[in-house]
């Protein structure tokens, strides 16, 4: 793992923050040839990019803040690290600002919403080989398989994370801890490969979804299975049912994507999307 590919005199340049950068610009692209395709001002994509990448952030550490609250009251400055972001509080927040924001400008959300969907999926996918490569905890279970991957190197490495499993300290600790060089899950990797394939079926669905909406419910449906089926083999602790809060979260988005697709497949005067 490679947390920091290289140094510009004493800067580094972090391979999570570049990957995140490559996944907002693949992102930012997507979304502006497809605001011009649905008939929307194009020159809009980098301002929607713009409030996806602050608000963001910003709900990302927020929702990372309050699932570590107790660490947050004994070091404050946690909240100001770059690291510990959680992608469902990012996604929320940043929602409701674009969400607002079409509202001022006086433009369907849902037409937004839908050329979005593409390039979400896309920049989620590209990022998450940021969290491969610094190697910062988001990975899986140990595993024997051929294409299992060593986080050594990585941030936050298997002796660390693992210290919260016993049956893990059990099987392959060593004196009460888990060697760094545990082979496990290159959950990321999964996660990038989903993101691509994904993109592609919505990208290749985008056309014949004519009812606005329609796409973005069906990108959350997409995630929220992609998502809730990873959470299996990740190391998140369990909160409920034997569920990470994450597969609790993305039941819920799953659920509203249902609903929407099913109430958007119904409703036969919903603005159509505009032709190519």
């Amino acid at each position: 793992m490679h947390p920091i590919l290289f140094k510009i005199g004493p800067v580094p340049l972090y391979s999570f923050g570049l990957m995140m950068g490559f996944g907002f610009i693949a992102a930012s692209a997507i979304l502006t040839k497809e605001l011009k395709w649905r008939g929307i001002d194009p020159n809009l994509g980098s301002t929607i990019t713009l409030f996806a990448i602050l608000f963001g952030l910003a709900g990302s550490k927020l929702l990372f803040v309050i699932e570590s609250w107790n660490e947050f009251i004994r070091q404050p400055s946690m909240a100001f690290s770059p690291g510990g972001l959680t992608w469902y509080g990012g996604f929320v927040l940043a929602t409701v600002a674009i969400w607002m924001y079409s509202r001022r400008k006086g433009i369907p959300f849902l037409r937004i919403a839908d050329a979005a969907a593409p390039a979400l999926m896309l920049g989620y996918g590209i990022a998450r080989l940021g969290c491969h490569f610094s190697g910062d905890g988001d990975y899986g279970m140990p595993t024997n398989l051929p294409w299992a991957a060593v986080y050594s190197n990585g941030t936050y490495p298997p002796s660390l994370a693992f210290k919260d499993f016993p049956e893990v300290l059990q099987k392959y600790g060593v004196n009460g801890v888990v060697p760094d060089t545990l082979p496990v899950h290159p959950t990321p990797v999964y996660e990038f490969l989903a993101g691509i394939l994904l993109f592609l079926v919505l990208w290749r669905l985008r056309k014949k979804f004519t009812i606005d909406g329609k796409l973005f419910t069906l990108y959350l449906i997409l995630a929220g299975i992609a998502r809730f089926l990873v959470e299996f083999i990740r190391i998140n602790p369990r909160l409920l049912f034997g569920f990470s809060e994450a597969q609790l979260i993305s039941l819920v988005v799953i659920v509203i994507g249902l609903a929407g697709f099913a109430l958007l497949s119904k409703n036969k005067n919903q603005p159509l999307t505009a032709a190519p």
